[in-house]
């Protein structure tokens, strides 16, 4: 278990990188699209990874980088601008990044780092043969929101009702069926389900969710939540409502609890399927990886502020646990 003191991380905007030419041939170029910063931890680890491979940033290869400082806003315009820049593969960090860049081409191949679900999303036919300019990884895995209620019940046993906090999108019904299977199994009770579209809702969505009673809110969303962690966070404390979120960033930045993929492995592996294709294989015949490694995360700073303790044998069960 590894424990942290609370941190701020900065992400920056890289320098655009100098137009380059190998003797007999230009560089290949690759795009990334992301709502994060150059900077930030997941597109680091995708980086470093390039350069295990060996590719050498305006040696052997150009990166694109596109990034839309926390929204989705300008993700079809920023695809659009990449596809006239004829690059070679297209990285989309997330789900609305990738269908930007399916919009935009349909020749250009391109990986997304972390799709919820592939084929309900409309980016693939099959996992195993993905049959069209598309490949990457997915973050949903078998029973994920079953395992992640299952420990934010027994971090917090108290906390039924639970409200499910939804990020509208493809694979919301889906996903809200699983975790009301996965709350009848545990014997959870779950409501209300609220919807957000986007950030500016998370006011109402959290009024709507203190006057139905509920004590814990289960989020379920990626792009949205993830961007505007640090507001999601304030909304539940100011609610003084318990938490369980997707990712380790959302508890660095005040949410309780999270268990989910780890974001840097997905993009390590991304880098991988990057090279696959520049060597020449087609996004049709690479299939879609799910995750293989996850992780749990606690805030105790969170846990002290709504007067929670966490039992011990799960904070030794953590594999981080913020003080």
């Amino acid at each position: 278990m590894r424990r942290i003191g609370l941190a701020v991380v900065l992400g920056f905007t890289l320098s655009p990188l100098a137009a380059a030419a190998e003797p007999g041939g230009e560089i290949p170029r690759i795009a990334v699209i992301s709502t994060a910063s150059p900077g930030s931890p997941a597109i680091e680890a995708f980086r470093r990874a390039l350069r295990d491979l060996g590719y050498v940033e305006s040696e052997n290869i150009r990166i694109e980088w596109r990034w839309g400082h926390g929204t989705t806003e300008r993700f079809s315009e920023l695809a659009s601008e990449l596809v006239r820049l004829k690059v070679a593969v297209i990285v989309a960090a997330n789900t609305p990044a990738g269908h930007a860049a399916q919009a935009a081409t349909k020749t250009i191949p391109i990986v997304v780092a972390t799709m919820v679900d592939p084929v309900e999303d409309g980016f693939i036919r099959s996992f195993p043969r993905p049959g069209g300019n598309i490949t990457g990884l997915t973050l949903r895995a078998p029973e994920l929101h079953g395992k992640r209620l299952q420990l934010f019940k027994e971090a917090v046993p108290t906390t039924s009702p639970i409200a499910l906090l939804v990020e509208t999108g493809p694979t919301r019904q889906t996903e809200t069926k699983e975790a009301e299977a996965a709350a009848r199994a545990l014997g959870v009770r779950l409501q209300p389900v609220v919807e957000v579209r986007d950030a500016g809702e998370l006011d109402t969505a959290f009024e709507k969710i203190t006057r139905s009673g509920a004590r814990g809110v289960f989020v379920i969303g990626r792009t949205t939540f993830f961007a505007n962690r640090v507001q999601l966070a304030e909304r539940a404390l100011k609610s003084h409502l318990p938490m369980m979120c997707d990712f380790r960033y959302e508890v660095e930045t005040g949410c309780l609890m999270s268990y989910g993929p780890i974001l840097e492995d997905l993009f390590r592996r991304t880098a991988g399927l990057v090279d696959r294709i520049l060597k020449g294989a087609k996004p049709a015949d690479l299939p879609v990886e799910q995750p293989t490694k996850f992780e749990l995360a606690i805030n105790l700073k969170t846990a002290k502020t709504l007067g929670l303790t966490i039992p011990q044998t799960l904070l030794q069960r953590a594999d981080q646990v913020i003080e």
